[in-house]
């Protein structure tokens, strides 16, 4: 792989999966600040946020000891079947057959459950907001990680993923910063379909190299891929659509 396609391959996917969960994370450390006080959130978010850097330098280098063959056969399975994950999501959400996410409300909810909760003290520190901030900001955190070791090793691109996933993070935080509110405007769904999208497509494409496979194009193939995982995406966004809109049809035409 060229290097110029090769950092863009690891940063790109980093940065966008990184920025979906890092706006996810944030509703939640934004409501701690508020309700249970700025030292408790902020302190639980570092610790989680060392705790996750610290798994980065542990597994990433240790993961190029594998085989590179064996690494992007079950690194392309995984990201393959996280894509889908996302993927299979955000077709239901655009098709309407469930729900979108919305920040707003979430934001109001975790306010409101932890208004309830009782104080207590731990060092000094509110225990309740530094736990929800530590949970909140590891649990999501593992996804950015998981993605960064796993784009970063298979392409020998650790650095560049790394990069990306803190790009987003400075983004995110320095918007909740700024705004000190939900990034509702941020297009989730949109971005959990084009990260969905890609995930499978560079999946598939080291799961392919992984068995020794020639792809047409070589780099220019992820492309391609792309392209028919974003088409198939549109095709089914679109039958979802109509499926849904059948029973209304459906019943407006018994009642004539």
């Amino acid at each position: 792989m060229h290097p110029e396609t090769q950092f863009w391959t690891a940063t790109l996917p980093a940065f966008l999966a990184s920025m979906v969960e890092f706006v996810e994370a944030l509703t939640i450390v934004l409501a701690v600040g508020i309700t249970r006080g700025w030292r408790s959130a902020i302190i639980g978010s570092i610790a989680a946020i060392g705790l996750l850097g610290l798994l980065v330098l542990t597994f990433g280098p240790a993961l190029g000891r594998f085989p590179i063959t064996w690494l992007q056969i079950a690194v392309g399975w995984l990201l393959i079947l996280f894509g889908m994950r996302w993927l299979r999501k955000a077709i239901l959400r655009a098709g309407g057959v469930i729900s979108m996410h919305d920040e707003i409300s979430a934001f109001e909810r975790q306010k409101q459950e932890l208004q309830d909760a009782s104080f207590s003290s731990l060092r000094g520190l509110d225990a309740v907001g530094f736990l929800a901030s530590f949970k909140a900001v590891t649990l999501e955190g593992l996804e950015v990680v998981f993605i960064v070791i796993a784009v970063g090793a298979t392409a020998n691109a650790l650095v560049p993923a790394s990069v990306g996933a803190a790009a987003a993070g400075v983004v995110v935080v320095g918007a909740g910063v700024v705004l000190q509110r939900p990034l509702s405007h941020v297009p989730e769904n949109s971005l959990k379909l084009v990260v969905g999208v890609m995930l499978s497509a560079f999946g598939t494409f080291w799961i392919g190299e992984g068995l020794g496979m020639k792809w047409t194009g070589e780099d220019l193939a992820i492309l391609a891929l792309i392209a028919g995982y974003l088409l198939t995406s549109v095709v089914a966004i679109a039958l979802c659509r109509r499926l849904q809109s059948r029973p209304a049809s459906e019943a407006r035409v018994s009642q004539t």
